[in-house]
C-alpha cells in the first residue's frame, strides 16, 4: 500500500488550498554559483529534505521527481505509478565545506538500503532507494560506498539504485519544505510511517 500517497491524498487539500495551485516555480533561496548538487532517492522526499537540510554545508534541497520516462509529472501522477519516476531530492552544497562521498554516506545512514521498491511505510517503485550520479566521479564514489556497505557484512543485500541521472522535476510548490509549512502533519506522518525507528534498528541510534 501506498501509505503517503493514501496520507497525502487525505490531509494536503488544506495545503493544496494555501498554495494557491501547484507551482513548479524555481527554488527561491539563494545558492552560490560555486554550489555542487547530489541527487538522492530514499522514499517520502518530505523526510529525505529534512534530513539534508540539518547538514552544516548544504544551501539548498529541493524535493522532486526523476529516473521515469512521463515528462513534468504531478504527484498524482507518480503516485498513481507508470511514470518510472521516485521521489527524490536534489541537494546543493558546499564542496568546501562537504564532500560527496560525505553525502553519500550520510545519505545511506538515513535510509533502509536492504528494501526493495520500498522505503519504511510506503511502497512502490516511486518509492525506491537510489543514488542518481552525474558524472564518473559520482558514479565511482556510489559505487565504491555501495560495494563497502557490502563487504562489512553489516546487510546480506543492498537494493539501492546507482544510475545515472536524468531530468530533475521539481515537485509542486506546497511539497517543498513540508515539514517548515505543515510540521504538524509531518511529523505525525513521519512518526507513523516508522522511519525513524526502523533507521535506529539498522545504524544505530546515533
Amino acid at each position: 500500500m501506498n501509505t503517503k500517497f493514501s496520507f497525502a491524498a487525505a490531509v494536503l487539500v488544506a495545503g493544496l488550498a494555501a498554495a494557491g495551485c501547484a507551482s513548479k516555480a524555481e527554488a527561491t533561496r539563494p545558492i552560490p554559483a560555486g554550489a555542487a548538487t547530489a541527487i538522492f532517492a530514499g522514499g517520502c522526499f518530505w523526510c529525505v529534505e529534512y534530513d539534508f537540510e540539518k547538514l552544516d554545508g548544504v544551501y539548498e534541497v529541493e524535493s522532486g521527481y526523476t529516473g521515469g520516462h512521463v515528462p513534468n509529472p504531478s504527484y498524482y501522477q507518480v503516485g498513481a505509478g507508470g511514470t518510472g519516476h521516485a521521489e527524490a531530492v536534489r541537494v546543493y552544497y558546499d564542496p568546501a565545506k562537504l564532500s560527496y562521498a560525505q553525502l553519500v554516506d550520510y545519505f545511506w545512514r538515513h535510509i533502509d538500503p536492504t528494501a526493495k521498491d520500498r522505503q519504511f511505510c510506503d511502497a512502490g517503485s516511486e518509492y525506491r532507494s537510489a543514488i542518481f550520479w552525474q558524472d564518473e566521479n559520482q558514479r565511482k564514489t556510489a559505487e565504491a560506498s555501495r560495494d563497502a556497505l557490502l563487504q562489512s557484512g553489516r546487510f546480506p543485500a543492498i537494493h539501492t539504485e546507482i544510475a545515472p541521472a536524468s531530468s530533475f522535476y521539481r515537485a509542486e510548490e506546497y511539497h517543498q519544505d513540508y515539514y517548515k509549512k505543515n510540521p504538524l502533519r509531518y511529523a505525525y506522518y513521519r512518526n507513523a510511517c516508522g522511519r525513524d525507528a526502523r533507521v535506529a534498528q539498522l545504524w544505530g541510534s546515533k
